[in-house]
């Protein structure tokens, strides 16, 4: 696939970007948040490179740095990542087929997903997830080793508010969208479901009940 030959809006590339650095901004702050609990460098650099789930990370480092055993913080980013089940059938025929595949699978995440199945093409959505999961593959491990370099200096790393700064962004990036009914709808109805549920269920789970918002216009389209 050869991403240069599809092309894609410039907005869409755009938003790509802004996404990729707000994600390496959150990169900074759970490097920040790994050193200053005491954890050696190599385990957030394993997490990043291998797990590259952010919600799923930050509850390990919380788990085990509140006395929880690594197989229960483990669990618990298992849990959080279920969200990954749907996701992975919406993106099948964006991960490619063969050993391409598990690279493919690999960079699968929110961000990702968002972007490729909003693309009204094909070749579009391919690119589009190719593009934001790569490009998180790259950003997200260099500046969460950044991070935990400088969390050796600051004492207390959530008083920056540094996890403030990617849902600020993505907040900003889909007001655009929001003036369409077909999006205002489920968009409003999902996230009144995750707010519902926050209280509820583990840390990373709200997104999976906000999934339930696309039923509305589902629903509304049939009745008609």
């Amino acid at each position: 696939m050869r991403l240069g030959a599809v092309p894609l809006d410039r907005g869409v590339i755009k938003a790509i970007i802004l996404v990729c650095l707000a994600d390496g901004i959150v990169g900074l702050s759970y490097g920040s948040l790994a050193a200053a609990e005491g954890f050696p460098l190599w385990v957030p650099i394993a997490l990043s490179t291998l797990v590259l789930a952010g919600a799923s990370e930050f509850l390990f480092i919380g788990i085990v740095a509140g006395g929880g055993s690594p197989l229960t913080a483990a669990a618990a980013g298992l849990l959080v990542n279920a969200r990954h089940l749907p996701f992975g059938i919406a993106v099948k025929d964006l991960v490619g087929k063969g050993s391409r595949s598990l690279l493919g699978c690999h960079i699968m995440n929110d961000e990702s997903v968002v972007f490729g199945i909003s693309q009204p093409k094909l070749a579009q959505r391919r690119a589009a997830y190719w593009i934001c999961g790569l490009g998180i593959f790259t950003i997200w491990p260099l500046t969460v080793i950044g991070g935990a370099v400088i969390g050796r200096f600051i004492p207390d790393v959530s008083a920056i508010g540094l996890d403030a700064v990617f849902p600020a962004i993505l907040i900003a990036l889909i007001f655009p969208a929001l003036r369409q009914r077909r999006t205002l709808i489920p968009a409003t109805l999902g996230t009144a479901l995750s707010v519902l549920a926050t209280p509820f269920v583990p840390a990373g789970m709200p997104v999976l009940f906000s999934l339930l918002g696309l039923l509305s216009w589902r629903e509304r389209k049939n009745a008609k």
